[in-house]
């Protein structure tokens, strides 16, 4: 593993690597895309040639190979945790299910909102635009002025909230209660926006915001997890 770890901790090598995820390309071609000389390309893909993350094609250009496209993706998550270090410093990602840690990568393509004021008016205006469904996770019961917000959910749309307390019974949406949620986050057709406890548990609204459908998913997959662990109310 150390082996592989030193290729990879190279600037010059892992843009190698990424411009050979995108398509085939001759060295020459490679070094003036990434501004390399033509002496460091070639050492570099010798390098990496010899720990097999690419190959020599007949017709002269290099290829990713099959392992090297699988590291490369999986090292995305380190990639993505390093960039937001200081995020991940102070924030509790501990509860959340290991099968979606290890996918945390999928988050790359999101936007951290650092401001609560920032981060509460992207989850409101996601609400306000969901056509389909609005699934959330709030760490406390719904406030009553939220009954004028459901009688403007659209017709068939699907809402769903989980929250630690017995939330407030309103028309057009579905409640579950949880005794402890981790995150907060609100899902729709187009958006997530997913926030992480500080370490000591304490709530925090600052947190990942984005439409990448990759991301999407994983939001989705992350509500669903706590909420088929929900109590109906």
């Amino acid at each position: 593993m150390e082996k592989l770890f030193f290729e990879l901790a190279s600037e010059s090598r892992l843009g190698i690597l990424h411009k050979l995820k995108e398509k085939n390309w001759k060295m020459n071609a490679l070094a003036r895309k990434l501004d390399l000389t033509t002496t460091e390309t070639f050492r570099q893909l010798q390098r990496l040639k010899e720990a097999a993350l690419v190959e020599k094609q007949p017709e002269g250009k290099y290829a990713i190979t099959a392992y090297g496209r699988l590291v490369l993706q999986l090292s995305s998550s380190l990639e993505f945790v390093f960039k937001h270090k200081q995020y991940f410093l102070t924030h509790d990602v501990d509860q959340i299910p290991q099968q979606l840690i290890s996918r945390i990568g999928e988050l790359s393509r999101t936007k951290l909102l650092m401001g609560m004021i920032e981060s509460t008016t992207k989850s409101s205006k996601m609400i306000g635009e969901a056509k389909q469904f609005m699934w959330g996770i709030s760490p406390e019961p719904l406030p009553a002025p939220l009954n004028e917000v459901s009688k403007q959910i659209p017709k068939g749309a699907e809402y769903r909230i989980l929250s630690p307390q017995p939330p407030t019974k309103l028309p057009n949406l579905e409640n579950r209660m949880l005794s402890e949620v981790p995150v907060i986050m609100a899902v729709t057709e187009k958006e997530a926006t997913v926030s992480f406890r500080f370490i000591d548990g304490r709530v925090d609204y600052a947190g990942f915001s984005g439409n990448d459908p990759v991301f999407l998913n994983w939001a989705k997959d992350l509500f669903l997890y706590y909420w088929n662990k929900g109590k109906r109310t």
